[in-house]
């Protein structure tokens, strides 16, 4: 189980490396393009070549990739929804590229249309962005804090969509913990603890979580709030992210903070004390 965190790609893609390692990331998440849309930067042979040089200088062992914030399979915009099955394909045939692990990505917003129709339609447009797609970079479904008509807040939810579109390419998900505390998913206490993880198994299953994004939480438990928090500075706590922690490491489950950079380090490194039992 490795930690690590999100990193900017900014001056060329090569450089988030360098920058994960100064954070103390064995692992580390990047976006392969602007977040906020625009045409995706050209993944060059110079480009690869420097990019495959410094994962191995900094020893970067798993990259992952988190795609843009616009996507969304459920809207009743031709543009938006059909943009989204074009983005999710080239960010997994780019995540292949650049020996990324996993793409993950939100889901979108049922607002439009609907919660029953957006689970169909996004369910739908998922298997038409992964229809015959054979690169070895594989898709996870991040969970949601639930604000609106948000698709994918809980995880029995997220487990109906990937039996629907029925592709192997999806190969699970990515678990926020800030998103699932704030969506009814208590991690503080060992009862807590041991009571969600239970609700999960039943849900989803525990072998779908391929990777954690390991966010305290700025908001109460249950408030459907996206507000991410440093390491034992938020809701969910030291005692819970102990207990998140040893999960991950049993289960071999990385996990990738997207707290802010003032202190990302000093959260890798808690992190990593929980990990090695000296906290």
């Amino acid at each position: 189980m490795n930690i690590g965190c999100h990193v900017s790609i900014a001056g060329g893609i090569w450089n988030a490396p360098e920058r994960a390692a100064a954070f103390g990331c064995g692992v580390m998440q990047i976006f392969t393009r602007s977040p906020q849309g625009g045409p995706a930067p050209r993944l060059t042979e110079d480009t690869l070549a420097k990019w495959n040089a410094e994962i191995k200088k900094h020893n970067i062992r798993n990259v992952y990739i988190h795609t843009p914030y616009f996507i969304n399979f459920a809207s009743a915009n031709n543009r938006i929804r059909y943009g989204s099955v074009s983005v999710i394909r080239d960010e997994l045939e780019r995540g292949t590229l650049l020996g990324a692990r996993y793409v993950m990505t939100h889901l979108g917003s049922a607002k439009d249309i609907g919660q029953d129709e957006g689970v169909k339609q996004t369910a739908e447009l998922l298997a038409k962005s992964l229809d015959g797609y054979k690169g070895s970079c594989k898709l996870l479904i991040e969970n949601s804090a639930g604000a609106g008509a948000v698709i994918g807040d809980n995880f029995r939810e997220i487990a109906k969509i990937i039996k629907r579109t029925g592709s192997k390419a999806i190969a699970g998900i990515c678990l926020d913990t800030q998103h699932s505390f704030a969506s009814g998913y208590d991690w503080r206490t060992t009862q807590s603890f041991a009571e969600t993880i239970e609700r999960l198994h039943s849900e989803l299953g525990i072998e779908k979580i391929k990777m954690m994004h390991a966010n305290d939480s700025k908001v109460e438990f249950g408030a459907h709030k996206d507000r991410h928090e440093h390491i034992g500075d938020g809701f969910i706590g030291t005692d819970g992210f102990r207990h998140i922690t040893r999960f991950a490491e049993k289960h071999g489950i990385d996990m990738i903070l997207e707290t802010e950079h003032d202190k990302v380090a000093e959260d890798i490194a808690i992190l990593k004390k929980m990990r090695s039992r000296d906290v």
